[in-house]
């Protein structure tokens, strides 16, 4: 397996873009995203664990009954959510991508991210019907991933290749999410494409399985979204034999997945709302994975942790006041803790309690971009790692008038 570059256009047979149609009111930042394959695809998809959904999200899933899709529209701007009409908006999007596309709407995939609770406009999404399939391009991953941004700052799109039944594979997506980010999900979209040939039933299997060690690893800033999903479509243009069991060709397809996944995990991590550092919990020495991953995400998670990852300031006893609150059954006095970055690595707690090191070395540690919490319970032999990003003075103010 390798990294390639390009994102959701990577797989043979599909096409993406991504235009400005009017719902933001900034002309500069598209806002609305297409993705299609002519070859009919098998589908999947994981959704928000939140009660409150976004009228996209039952009208997708709805779509997705049969595990086929051909195409996906996307706005950004605007959630579609918590409004009378938006189930009715939310079908009328599907629409409007069949007619310019020649589908059926039951084979498109909708979403919609941005603010909450306001009346999704559809005219300008029908205006720009035309302009948008226009936009259609085997080179416009970039575009269509930067359509779907919202606060981010940068567009996420990942691509790798590999050999499956003999026949070169590849799998590509594009992401986004950099707010309520929280595991179970996060506020994120992300749309994974594949020449791959298998079967929906194996690539539902599949997804599940990526999102419980990628997606639901990450936390930003501990809120859940109402519009997150994940959704893959996978034409079989490769030719492989398809894949319709656990078998080395579904190993091989997942660790690929997995690779897509973890990367855009790591791109939305790092690009949390006025974040200016990737933080990642690497723990070991577990006695099941399940505590790994406990505990790995109650240390992303602490506001005060992150706060002190912001000033570069090696608070230690946070991590371990962190791993106290997980609920996670460990033996504190096993734990060791250390920081790691570009810059080397710093030695600051061991069998749970603190140690001499150099308060220099450790902040030209944490002044870094991505800095990595070693934490080993020495307890067993599992492992998990968890994404998130410091919390900055800036998170505040961009989430202090988000609306306007």
């Amino acid at each position: 397996m390798e990294y390639i570059s390009s994102g959701v256009t990577a797989a043979q047979g599909f096409v993406a873009g991504g235009i400005h149609c009017g719902i933001r009111k900034n002309k500069a930042k598209p806002d609305l995203a297409m993705i299609y394959s002519e070859t009919p695809c098998n589908a999947a998809a994981v959704y928000t664990t939140n009660l409150v959904k976004g009228a996209p999200i039952l009208v997708t899933k709805k779509n997705l009954a049969d595990g086929k899709a051909k195409a996906v529209i996307c706005n950004s701007g605007n959630a579609n959510t918590c409004n009378a009409d938006g189930a009715e908006k939310a079908e009328k999007m599907c629409r409007i991508a069949a007619e310019v596309l020649g589908i059926e709407p039951q084979d498109v995939i909708v979403a919609s991210t941005g603010v909450i609770g306001q009346v999704l406009p559809i005219e300008p999404i029908e205006n720009a019907a035309q302009a948008l399939k226009d936009s259609l391009s085997p080179d416009g991953s970039s575009a269509a991933a930067a359509a779907i941004m919202t606060t981010d700052t940068i567009p996420k799109e990942v691509a790798v290749q590999t050999v499956i039944g003999g026949k070169t594979v590849k799998l590509g997506g594009i992401s986004k999410g950099s707010g309520m980010i929280h595991p179970n999900m996060a506020t994120m979209l992300c749309f994974l494409t594949t020449d791959c040939a298998i079967s929906t039933a194996m690539l539902d299997r599949a997804i599940h399985k990526v999102t419980g060690n990628t997606f639901n690893m990450i936390s930003i800033d501990g809120d859940t979204s109402t519009n997150d999903t994940f959704a893959v479509l996978a034409n079989g243009v490769a030719g492989n034999p398809e894949i319709v069991e656990e078998n080395e060709d579904y190993a091989a397809f997942t660790e690929a997945l997995e690779a897509v996944c973890r990367e855009l995990s790591k791109l939305m991590a790092g690009d949390g709302e006025g974040a200016t550092k990737l933080l990642v919990c690497s723990v070991d020495g577990a006695e099941d994975e399940e505590t790994a991953k406990t505990v790995a995400k109650s240390v992303i998670c602490s506001t005060l942790f992150k706060a002190a990852m912001f000033g570069a300031d090696a608070n230690w006893g946070r991590v371990l006041c962190a791993i106290g609150y997980s609920g996670a059954a460990v033996d504190v006095e096993k734990i060791d803790v250390s920081f790691r970055s570009v810059k080397g690595q710093v030695d600051v707690c061991r069998n749970g309690a603190g140690i001499e090191f150099s308060e220099e070395k450790a902040s030209e540690v944490l002044g870094e971009k991505e800095i990595t919490i070693l934490v080993s319970l020495h307890m067993g032999g599992e492992s998990a790692e968890a994404y998130g990003c410091d919390l900055t003075y800036d998170y505040v103010k961009i989430n202090g008038d988000y609306r306007t």
